[in-house]
């Protein structure tokens, strides 16, 4: 199914910043429109103060990029933005170039589901200049944000320590897509099932959910409203026990299980969605054990994330399962994944590839030259460290790799010893999509393999281990090399482009 499409119908050309498009429009004045280059979109820091990522958005970027195109709305639009002069920006003949415009890039990916690590590209796109850079923007709306609730949701569901977690956002969520998108991303970081009805038939994740606190105060009496509730849906009734007194809802509740029960009917269990979880979740699991109801589950909220949930499990609260909303698909503590795409690469008339890089104050900033790939080791199951270097580099010597952000840090991968495997995979080739869309319940398989892969030194939540990701030794004497040269020409007054 094309999320994308179905969900709005028309062209998605425009969803760029307006600096794409002067670059575009650039590129083609100066007839280097066509000139091949190399993107890489990668992010800096692992999000959360954690050791690790989990990629995701890419079944988006798919169906964004097998409709690519610009609508004669979209053209219409262009045709009427005016510059400083009051005149139109682009001319005719750029709007005709873009109008007839095939997509042609080469893209290839990370798999969504996968463990991923800062500086790793996630996303490798080469082609036509222009068109590389039309599609930055929209690319990095996808994978951004859907990577930084994949991995909340990875989080938060270890924490969790295998209880079932639901997603209940859709209220705090930042607007539909971005519900729709933050649902789908919870699923694949590990989620059970969702309260969002459009993103569980979109997506084919299964609906979950209770009742509200407006249930209960809509009838006089808090045991008629869960004697209603239960006769309505004697299939699927949880009771939310906390709209007045929490101990007499729970009173309240196990005294209408007990009626349905003896008519046969099976009460899934309680929820609580305020006070103290752990105190209050104890007091529950007594009573309900007390009146031969032990059984049935508990379902706990209220503003939970991996911290909180991880203290509630280290105080022995009796909670079986766990709702949460706002700390999922906001990524409360962090809104932003910072992901950014750059110029790693272009060719020059004889063909070749001319390293690119930026110079920054921060050494995180200085990005890494080339067509890059990433090599992932493993030794006894478990990962032991990924290699990021170019594609034409020999391998069949010694494997060192260098951390691109302290050179002290240096890492000896013997190939003998240990097994690999390129994580990038091919996605586009000449504008045509190869990739088959995975099914989300297997990209939610794959979130939960790659975990067991992990140490679990890198998946705690304070101080993680560091995992060891390096550049391939020539490659960061390549980079370095370049530092220098630029660094040079910059204190001798030559400009270059960067």
């Amino acid at each position: 199914m094309d999320i994308l499409k179905n969900t709005y119908k028309g062209s998605l050309a425009l969803l760029t910043d307006f600096y794409e498009l002067t670059m575009g429009y650039g590129f083609w004045k100066n007839n280097m429109h066509d000139r091949p280059a190399v993107f890489h979109l990668f992010f800096r820091n692992n999000p959360f103060n954690g050791g690790f990522a989990i990629s995701c958005g890419l079944e988006y970027v798919i169906d964004y990029l097998n409709d690519f195109h610009f609508s004669d709305s979209d053209l219409s639009y262009l045709a009427g933005i005016k510059g400083n002069d009051q005149k139109p920006i682009f001319e005719p003949a750029f709007l005709d170039y873009l109008k007839n415009m095939k997509f042609e890039c080469d893209l290839d990916a990370i798999p969504e589901g996968t463990v991923v690590f800062p500086h790793e590209p996630l996303v490798r796109v080469k082609g036509p200049i222009l068109q590389c850079q039309l599609i930055e923007s929209a690319l990095l709306n996808f994978i951004n944000f859907q990577t930084l609730i994949a991995t909340k949701s990875a989080r938060i569901n270890i924490a969790a320590k295998g209880d079932p977690v639901m997603e209940f956002g859709l209220r705090r969520a930042q607007g539909i897509d971005g519900s729709l998108a933050a649902t789908r991303a919870s699923f694949i970081g590990g989620c059970a099932g969702t309260s969002n009805v459009l993103a569980g038939k979109k997506f084919g994740i299964p609906v979950l959910g209770t009742h509200a606190h407006s249930w209960v105060q809509a009838f006089d009496d808090e045991l008629e409203a869960f004697e209603a509730f239960a006769n309505a849906l004697p299939n699927n009734t949880t009771f939310l026990v906390d709209t007045y007194n929490t101990p007499k809802g729970i009173d309240k509740a196990i005294t209408v299980t007990q009626k349905m029960e003896a008519k046969g009917y099976k009460i899934a269990g309680i929820r609580l969605d305020s006070g103290d979880l752990a105190y209050l979740s104890q007091l529950a699991r007594k009573k309900l054990k007390n009146a031969g109801l032990g059984h049935l589950k508990i379902v706990g909220g209220n503003d939970v994330d991996e911290y909180i949930l991880a203290s509630l499990k280290q105080q022995e609260a009796e909670i079986d399962s766990w709702g949460i909303g706002t700390r999922l698909v906001t990524a409360f503590d962090q809104p932003a994944l910072g992901g950014v795409y750059k110029l790693s690469a272009i060719q020059n008339r004889e063909g070749q590839w001319d390293d690119r890089i930026k110079l920054s104050e921060q050494s995180i900033k200085v990005n890494i030259p080339g067509v890059q790939k990433v090599k992932r080791f493993f030794k006894e199951g478990l990962m032991v460290g990924d290699m990021i270097y170019d594609e034409q580099t020999d391998l069949s010597g010694r494997i060192k790799i260098i951390d691109p952000a302290d050179p002290t840090r240096s890492k000896v991968l013997d190939k003998q010893n240990l097994e690999c495997k390129d994580l990038l995979m091919p996605v586009f080739r000449k504008g045509q999509c190869i990739y088959q869309k995975e099914n989300i319940h297997d990209l939610q398989k794959r979130t939960s393999e790659q975990l067991q892969l992990l140490d679990k030194t890198i998946k705690r939540f304070i101080n993680p281990h560091s995992y060891p990701v390096g550049l391939e030794e020539g490659l960061y004497k390549r980079r370095l090399e370049l530092i220098l040269k630029y660094k040079e020409e910059s204190r001798n007054g030559h400009s270059r482009n960067r």
